[in-house]
C-alpha cells in the first residue's frame, strides 16, 4: 500500500537529511579503507534516489499529478548533489556514487515503465 505524495516528499527528504548527515558524520571512517570508500559511494547513490524522489514528489504537489521527472533538469541536478556528498568523502566515492545511481535509475524507469502498462494491460482485457 502506498503513501500520499505529501507524506512520501517529507519521507524522502528526511531520508535525504539522515543519509547526507551520515556521510557527513562517518567521513573519517568512510574514507579510511578501500572498502569504505565504496561503501560510501553507495551510500551516497541512495542520497539520489532520496533526492530524486523529494523533488519529483515537490513538482507533483505543485503542479499537480503526472507530471514527470525529465533527464536535464531534475536528474542532473539531483546526480551532481549526491556525487558532490560523495566527493566530500574521497574522490573515489564520486566514480561509485556515479555508477550506482545509474544502474538505480535504469531499474527505477523499468519499474515505473511496467507498472504503467501493466495497469493499461490488466484494465483492457475483458471476460467472455
Amino acid at each position: 500500500m502506498g503513501v500520499t505524495t505529501t507524506t512520501s516528499f517529507g519521507l524522502a527528504t528526511l531520508c535525504c537529511v539522515l543519509v547526507f548527515s551520515a556521510l557527513q558524520l562517518y567521513k573519517n571512517q568512510l574514507s579510511s579503507t578501500r572498502l569504505m570508500t565504496l561503501v560510501a559511494g553507495y551510500v551516497a547513490s541512495w542520497l539520489f534516489i532520496f533526492m530524486l524522489t523529494a523533488l519529483n514528489n515537490l513538482e507533483n504537489i505543485m503542479f499537480g499529478k503526472g507530471f514527470q521527472a525529465h533527464i536535464l533538469p531534475e536528474v542532473a541536478i539531483c546526480m551532481i548533489l549526491a556525487c558532490c556528498a560523495a566527493g566530500m568523502v574521497h574522490r573515489v566515492s564520486v566514480t561509485v556514487c556515479l555508477l550506482c545511481s545509474i544502474l538505480g535509475l535504469y531499474y527505477i524507469n523499468k519499474m515505473a515503465s511496467s507498472g504503467s502498462s501493466g495497469q493499461a494491460v490488466s484494465g483492457s482485457k475483458k471476460r467472455k
